[in-house]
């Protein structure tokens, strides 16, 4: 149950934080958090990470549903007892749906989160992306932590 409501928790802080910019903001309008570091920009993604596959909504639709029900499956089958697992689970649970929301109801996904890193400028991405990222990289780290107590044994 608990990783339902850590998936619960970031949709919700995603979608309130894309409604706000939505709602506040011009496309393109930028806001400084920490100059030359950190910027609030209103963007659109109608495709997947750095705009690949642009367009492509139904193949969205489709691979999305497929994860969340993987996701669903694993969280019943095998995070019990493996905190971690489950942790990763539903953060990645929680922004495959955030995006999906954006997806199904604006055919195009809000972004917002405008970093650069010294003269890169990072693709604007937004809670879901991040969620899902932390989440991977939990799995990945799970995954390690496993992999060590299988030989272990």
């Amino acid at each position: 149950m608990l990783y339902y409501l850590i998936a619960l928790f970031i949709i919700i802080a995603d979608q309130l934080t894309k409604w706000l910019v939505v709602s506040h903001m011009e496309l393109g309008q930028s806001i400084p958090v920490i100059d030359q570091v950190l910027y609030i920009t209103s963007h659109r993604n109608t495709g997947a990470a750095w705009g690949i596959l642009a367009g492509q909504m139904w193949f969205f639709y489709v691979i999305t549903i497929a994860v969340i029900i993987g996701i669903v499956y694993y969280i019943q089958r095998y995070a019990k007892g493996q905190m971690l697992l489950g942790i990763s689970l539903g953060l990645m649970l929680g922004g495959a749906a955030g995006n999906f929301i954006d997806r199904a109801a604006r055919q195009e996904v809000v972004d917002f989160i405008h970093v650069i890193i010294v003269n890169y400028h990072y693709p604007i991405f937004n809670i879901a992306d991040s969620s899902l990222c932390v989440g991977v990289i939990l799995l990945f780290i799970h995954m390690l932590f496993d992999s060590g107590k299988k030989k272990e044994q």
